[in-house]
């Protein structure tokens, strides 16, 4: 029990050190990413709409 609460203290620690690392994202970084996201996920949707539309179209026809 005395080793798993040792091993859990280490792991802590080693968490606070690596988050010290990081480096946050601004907002306006966030806000950034967040639009390319959802033009991405617009742009990826209205293909994908097109192709599925294009093969019901072709399939419709030759049935």
């Amino acid at each position: 029990m005395k080793e798993r609460l040792e091993r859990l203290k280490v792991f802590i620690k080693e968490v606070r050190l690596e988050m010290s690392k990081v480096t946050w994202p601004t907002r306006a970084e966030i806000k950034d990413a967040t639009v390319v996201v959802i033009i991405s996920v617009v742009v990826i949707a209205a293909f994908i709409g097109v192709i599925d539309w294009v093969l019901y179209s072709l399939v419709k026809v030759i049935l």
